[in-house]
C-alpha cells in the first residue's frame, strides 16, 4: 500500500477531531488529548498531529496555548465569525454597504412573513418582539441608544423566523450591516424626531401583523421599513466624510 504523505495524514486526523466538535462529542472550552496522545491514537508522526492543530486553528475551531499552560482548546463555530469571515469576502469583492442593505431589503421581510406564520409566535416571537418594542419607547430621548435599539428589533425577527439556515446567512448580514449603520449613526446621531418616530411606529405595526399571523402585511411592512432606513443611512454615510464606500471587515467583530 502506497504511503500517505504527511499533509493528507494531517488532514484527516483534522477530519475526526472537526468531526468531534461538530457533532458535540467535544464542547466549547474542552480541551483536546495531549499531541503525544493524538500521536498514539492515530499511530502517525508528531509533525502530522502538529499541522492538524494548525488547521483546526486556522478555521478557528481550535485555540493553540504554548508554553506551560499549552494545549489546544475547543472553540465552537459562532454566527460571529461566519459575520466576519463573509464581510472579508465581500470587502475583498470591494462590496459596498448598499449591497449589503439591498440584500437585506429584499430577503429580511421573508423572517418577518416566517414569524407571522409561526403556530407558536405567541410564544416564541411576539414576546421578544414587544419587549424590543418596550425598550425603544423607553429610551427614545438617549440618542446615544436608539441605533442599538433599533437593531435589535430587527435582529430579533430574523432570530424568531425558525428557519436556522436563514437565522445564520440573514443573521450575519445583520450584522455586517449593523456594524456599518453604528458607524454612521454613532457618529452622527439622529436627531430627527419625527423620522425616529416612523422608525418605531413601523416597528410596531409589523409587531401587529405577526401578532395577527397576517403574513403579507408583516413582509410588506419590514419592505417598506427597511427601504426607508435603508435609504436614510446610505444617504448619511456612503462614501463621505473620509467613511470606506465598501464594507470594512475591521468594524464586523467575532474572530
Amino acid at each position: 500500500m502506497r504511503q500517505l504523505r504527511q499533509p493528507r495524514l494531517a488532514e484527516i486526523i483534522a477530519a475526526s477531531l472537526r468531526d468531534d466538535i461538530l457533532t458535540g462529542k467535544l464542547k466549547e472550552g474542552d480541551s483536546l488529548p495531549r499531541q503525544e496522545d493524538l500521536f498514539t491514537r492515530f499511530r502517525v508522526s508528531l509533525p502530522a498531529v502538529r499541522e492538524a492543530m494548525r488547521i483546526l486553528e486556522t478555521e478557528g475551531l481550535v485555540e493553540v496555548r504554548r508554553g506551560n499552560v499549552g494545549g489546544a482548546v475547543v472553540h465552537l463555530p459562532t454566527a460571529e465569525r461566519t459575520a466576519q469571515m463573509i464581510a472579508m469576502v465581500l470587502q475583498t469583492r470591494s462590496a459596498t454597504p448598499g449591497d449589503v442593505s439591498g440584500a437585506l431589503a429584499r430577503i429580511e421581510p421573508e423572517c418577518a412573513r416566517l414569524c407571522a406564520a409561526r403556530e407558536d409566535r405567541a410564544t416564541q416571537v411576539v414576546p421578544a418582539l414587544r419587549a424590543a418594542i418596550e425598550t425603544q419607547r423607553a429610551e427614545f430621548g438617549d440618542l446615544s441608544r436608539y441605533n442599538a435599539n433599533a437593531r435589535r428589533f430587527h435582529e430579533l425577527l430574523v432570530e424568531r423566523c425558525g428557519n436556522e439556515t436563514m437565522i445564520l446567512v440573514i443573521g450575519a448580514l445583520e450584522t455586517i450591516w449593523s456594524a456599518h449603520e453604528s458607524a454612521v449613526w454613532d457618529e452622527v446621531p439622529p436627531e430627527d424626531e419625527k423620522t425616529r418616530r416612523i422608525a418605531l411606529g413601523d416597528h410596531e405595526r409589523m409587531l401587529a401583523a405577526i401578532e395577527k399571523g397576517d403574513e403579507q402585511a408583516a413582509a410588506a411592512i419590514a419592505g417598506a421599513h427597511l427601504a426607508a432606513t435603508r435609504r436614510s443611512t446610505l444617504a448619511t454615510g456612503a462614501g463621505a466624510n473620509g467613511r470606506p464606500a465598501t464594507i470594512n471587515a475591521n468594524l464586523v467583530g467575532g474572530l
